[in-house]
């Protein structure tokens, strides 16, 4: 019996395929433990507000319906963006 290869491929469907028709386990021996993330994330940062501001904050976040955090990145990518 030939011993089947892993997929190269980066196609979605294609990688779907192949793992529909076979197991993890058959490739035992072609695994390689990953120890570095793949993925990487997003970093967060901290901003220090006054009570004030952060009321201010709130208010408008809440009159254009966004969560505080998603307020302040609007603002932090317009401004990146205008630099």
């Amino acid at each position: 019996m030939t011993k089947q290869k892993l997929p190269t491929s980066d196609s979605i469907s294609e990688l779907a395929h192949f793992w529909d028709k076979h197991d993890i386990t058959d490739f035992e021996d072609s695994l390689e433990e990953v120890v570095e993330p793949i993925f990487s994330k997003d970093k967060d940062i901290q901003v220090h507000l006054e009570e004030n501001e952060i009321e201010s904050l709130e208010k408008l976040a809440c009159q254009r319906g966004l969560k505080n955090n998603d307020l302040i990145r609007e603002w932090v990518l317009e401004k990146l963006c205008a630099a």
